[in-house]
């Protein structure tokens, strides 16, 4: 039988690529799929776990669902991804509603999963192994047609005490080089100009394969390939090499744009957090970047209210970036994850939390505007994604800004500017602490 079968996914980008191979799996097996969820015989709620407030985020989504359901115009739900691995037991009893679960081992199995509910009247619950999942498949992508997430790994053996990740992904797993080439040439053919390079922690790519940090091996062979644009998401800070850095300095496509999450700078909460680097490592090594990669740009994301931060700690984080000039930072109050060593420990309230995260955040404001004024009058390549309508302007990005949690640069352009391509944009002004120009 042929069915419609529709996808929604949340979190984060790498949530994204099982949703596209899941997306290839069921149009292999002869089913249609629709974008929306309206007409569908099954609906694919494809959910992240990571925080309790994803969680709420994915049951909003399902009880949406399941509201168009009542109403006839959806058939059956499936939940993956996940929430479903972390709380299966939970989903399929205190949510009626859905018809199966699939957890982080078993996306392969969605083509069944979708036979069952339809065919067989079944509500299957499938739990793969987390550890040895396939990661390879063919997708359908999901994202503009300029842009593509290339997933290098999966799993993670960092084991911070706050993150729920290693539990629900695995052991850290590379996938081989060959493939990954393989797999990027297809995208590079089908006209993807900016390949985002993702896993939990890039930077240890390879090191469970062979004992061999490769990764700058893996980006020297991928700039040999049709990109314009390759950018690094999430690399490790005491995982970062003096060959990676070459690396990255040598190559043009590289952007010079890295996004190292380092939580916090404190000594003795890094340590209590089981983060590998002490605050005097990470300064040595945010100079070292910016000696050996001009106009780097840093991100980072930061976590307020951990086990230990007191006020002091709280304005040494302050002071810290102050000092560093990281120019973009995602500022999160902590989050006591049930099944980790952090919510064991004492910690502020989340209210408190919250309160020291603005407080963060508005340092990083000052910083952000400073470093908007520095550009201003300088030259930029953006690749243009699209026009508003209300500004009456052009939007898009540049190395400096990745694809949905960084800003837009809006430029004004004489002709008119195809989704997709690179324009020079001279930088003249800012908006709402987003940066304008016009096309050179």
């Amino acid at each position: 039988m042929s069915y419609n079968v529709a996808f929604i996914s949340l979190g984060c980008a790498k949530n994204q690529v099982n949703c596209e191979q899941m997306m290839a799996t069921c149009q292999k097996a002869g089913y249609t799929i629709q974008a929306a969820p309206e007409g569908a015989d099954v609906v694919v709620v494809n959910t992240c776990g990571f925080l309790s407030s994803a969680c709420e985020e994915a049951i909003d989504n399902i009880l949406e669902m399941a509201e168009l359901k009542k109403a006839g115009q959806v058939k059956k739900i499936l939940v993956t991804g996940c929430m479903a691995q972390r709380y299966k037991e939970d989903v399929l009893s205190e949510l009626p509603e859905v018809d199966g679960v699939l957890g982080t081992g078993s996306y392969g199995d969605i083509a069944d999963a979708v036979a069952e509910v339809m065919d067989q009247g079944l509500r299957p619950c499938h739990l793969g192994n987390i550890h040895t999942a396939d990661q390879s498949g063919e997708r359908i992508l999901s994202t503009p047609p300029w842009y593509a997430y290339l997933r290098i790994a999966e799993g993670c053996d960092n084991h911070c005490a706050y993150c729920v990740i290693p539990s629900l992904r695995g052991k850290y797993r590379s996938r081989p080089m060959e493939e990954l080439l393989e797999e990027a040439a297809e995208l590079a053919s089908a006209g993807v100009k900016e390949l985002l390079v993702i896993a939990q922690d890039i930077t240890r790519y390879g090191t469970d394969l062979n004992g061999e940090h490769q990764l700058a091996k893996l980006l020297t062979e991928l700039c040999k390939l049709d990109f314009h644009w390759i950018r690094l998401h999430y690399l490790y800070p005491d995982e970062i090499t003096d060959e990676l850095i070459d690396t990255i300095a040598r190559e043009p496509k590289i952007v010079k744009y890295l996004d190292i999450p380092i939580q916090h700078c404190n000594d003795a909460i890094l340590k209590a957090m089981n983060r590998r680097d002490t605050k005097a490592e990470l300064l040595e090594l945010f100079a070292k970047l910016r000696a050996r990669i001009p106009g780097l740009v840093l991100r980072t994301s930061l976590i307020t209210g951990l086990p230990g931060e007191g006020e002091a700690e709280l304005e040494e984080l302050c002071d810290f970036l102050r000092q560093t000039r990281i120019e973009r930072a995602g500022v999160f109050p902590f989050s006591p994850e049930e099944g980790t060593r952090a919510a064991q420990m004492e910690h502020v309230d989340t209210e408190e939390a919250r309160r020291r995260a603005e407080l963060v955040v508005d340092v990083q404001s000052d910083i952000i505007d400073d470093y908007n004024d520095a550009v201003l009058g300088t030259e930029r390549e953006v690749l243009c994604e699209g026009f508003d309508g209300q500004a009456q302007m052009y939007f898009g990005r540049s190395y400096a800004e990745s694809p949905d949690i960084d800003g837009r640069i809006y430029f004004s352009a004489d002709q008119e500017v195809e989704p997709g391509t690179f324009v020079n944009v001279r930088l003249t002004g800012t908006m709402d602490g987003e940066l304008t120009g016009e096309q050179v």
